[in-house]
């Protein structure tokens, strides 16, 4: 009887299989290269290769032919189970392959897959043979570099990416997705709109925040302390540096060094850049004795930290090596913890949902193997997190022996427009930093207790946040967000006086406006404005002087005719204050 895979089992076969077929095909055009490994991957599967001289775009219209041929063969792949000493012999000659079957563990069980001439050291599952794919269904896509085993300190390899999919429709759906991605690029986008930049030669990973991005940053941050300020929060600053007893007292320098970045020698003392703000806040909290009446204490700070991310793993505002956080830490009673932690669920989804998500799932990470704290307050704290997440209605999974060694946590993870879903939001419990700081409060009893501890980052940081923002909206910023809301565009220098008025009036109330009185033709100035992604243009000349009015053009080229200025002011200001999302 034949097997029954789903979707999902059937695309990985087909995917590991064509990363077979791809890595044969460039032995085949490449005798001497050496291979590496070459896994499925979301969406499609790469390849790592060594290779004598660097691949070219036009290459991947050569390899996508060889694969062809080799699906027409119509080879088995055909899975052997063989000895440590007859695998370093298979072999030899192929270097990575060594590496990877010394490092297998003496009883794990060695396993190849061969079809036709090509042998891979591999634990599949794959396709019975070649001609189970179908030629028309997949696509090589890009050629990028990569270091062996992610180590930078490692050989640079190229790999190969490519897309696999059931059927050519399957395959064009999702090219043409591809398509509407990099248009939304947040490194494209931002380079356009002059948003932001990243500068290799003064230090990777570091973002250069342009005015207009700039911009959308005060707007997001102002909005953000409102929230907090209304929902309970004080705002704390801390350093960017502290001396290493702090890290090792928090446990940092023991299972975390290698993110962060090397020590600066200051006074005979070791001091690092903070990869996290904690240490900081708890040494506040540390600073005088607290009475239960006077928890919760909910401290909120944007700080930006610092974290040693490989340079193969940098992304854009994705993935950096600077960024701000926007942290907060609730310490509470036991007994005030369920409450914190509903009324924190439900104040991050009213953020999210001002922000124009709203596809939100919840993952709950339950206590792992090695991890610290008594079992007690672990059950206590992963049901509060159950409660909180049942009560506010949300999709969830239970994520067994997840959670990170000091607490369990919810992540939320979100889904944006083109359906791609990032985690952003999480708020964990944590054990382990009041007990190695000695945290303590006075409770009714008058003896001195251990408080609970929730870490709380919302969006997770600006930087990410800001790319996914770019990459949801493609540019196109809902009003209040966007750092120009309002273009003037007199159709000739003489009304520019009156554009001047206008542009005026608009500052006094707060709105970004820019007025456009270049030498261009209107047409020109329209078109500007429109591939700034502007969301209202005014129309300005002799007709809307008379009569005080503005002709109102939207960025999606929809336009009206004359309206008083005063109406659209009123209009906008709603807009701005309402933050609607369109």
């Amino acid at each position: 009887m034949s097997e029954q895979l789903t979707q999902e089992e059937k695309l990985y076969r087909i995917r590991h299989s064509m990363a077979h077929l791809m890595a044969e095909a460039v032995v085949q055009i490449f005798p001497e290269g050496k291979i590496a490994i070459g896994p499925p991957i979301e969406n499609g599967f790469y390849y790592d290769f060594d290779l004598p001289r660097s691949l070219k775009t036009e290459d991947l219209e050569d390899i996508t032919e060889r694969m062809k041929e080799i699906i027409k063969g119509g080879s088995s792949f055909e899975r052997r189970v063989i000895s440590r000493k007859e695998a370093l012999e298979m072999f030899a000659d192929q270097p990575f392959k060594v590496e990877l079957i010394n490092g297998l563990p003496a009883d794990e069980e060695i396993t190849t897959y061969s079809q036709g001439n090509f042998t891979d050291l591999c634990q599949g599952p794959h396709v019975e043979s070649t001609n189970k794919l179908n030629p028309a269904s997949f696509k090589l896509l890009s050629i990028a570099g990569a270091y062996w085993r992610g180590d930078e300190k490692r050989p640079m390899l190229q790999r190969i990416y490519g897309t696999a999919w059931t059927n050519p429709k399957e395959l064009r759906l999702h090219l043409k997705n591809l398509e509407e991605l990099a248009k939304r690029d947040h490194r494209k986008l931002g380079k356009a709109l002059d948003l932001f930049s990243l500068h290799e030669e003064a230090g990777p990973g570091m973002i250069y925040w342009h005015p207009k991005g700039a911009r959308i940053r005060v707007a997001i941050e102002d909005f953000w302390r409102e929230e907090h300020f209304k929902n309970g929060y004080e705002m704390v600053f801390s350093p960017h540096i502290g001396k290493s007893w702090l890290w090792e007292a928090s446990g940092h320098l023991d299972f975390y060094s290698e993110n962060m970045f090397q020590p600066m020698e200051m006074d005979k003392s070791n001091y690092y850049a903070k990869p996290m703000n904690c240490p900081f806040h708890i040494m506040m909290y540390n600073n005088k004795k607290y009475s239960y009446r006077e928890l919760p204490q909910r401290w909120a700070e944007l700080g930006t930290v610092y974290r040693y991310e490989k340079s193969g793993v940098l992304h854009g505002l994705m993935r950096v090596r600077g960024f701000t956080q926007d942290d907060a830490h609730i310490i509470c009673t036991p007994d005030q913890v369920e409450d914190e932690i509903q009324e924190v669920l439900r104040f991050s989804l009213s953020m999210w949902r001002s922000f124009g998500f709203s596809d939100i799932k919840a993952y709950l990470a339950t206590r792992p193997e090695k991890s610290v704290g008594a079992q007690e307050d672990w059950d206590k704290a992963t049901n509060s997190l159950r409660k909180a997440i049942d009560a506010e209605g949300l999709k969830y999974v239970v994520d067994e022996g997840g959670g990170v060694f000091y607490g369990p946590k919810i992540d939320l993870k979100i889904k944006d427009i083109m359906g791609r879903e990032w985690q952003m939001s999480t708020i964990q419990f944590d054990f382990n930093l009041p007990e190695r700081f000695d945290m303590t409060f006075v409770d009714s009893d008058n003896a001195e207790k251990r408080p609970f501890m929730v870490h709380r980052a919302l969006l997770g940081s600006i930087e990410r946040f800001f790319g996914v923002l770019i990459e949801h909206y493609g540019g196109a910023f809902p009003v209040w967000l966007s750092p120009i809301q309002v273009q003037i565009i007199p159709v000739a220098s003489a009304f520019n006086e009156y554009g001047t008025s206008i542009l005026n009036r608009l500052k006094q109330e707060g709105i970004r406006a820019y007025l456009d009185d270049s030498d261009d033709r209107m047409n020109a100035k329209i078109r500007n404005a429109q591939n700034e992604k502007i969301p209202y243009m005014l129309i300005l000349g002799a007709k809307e002087e008379e009569a005080s009015e503005v002709s109102l053009r939207l960025r999606t080229g929809k336009q009206t005719g004359g309206i008083p200025f005063e109406d659209f002011l009123a209009m906008v200001k709603e807009k701005i204050s309402d933050k609607e999302l369109i």
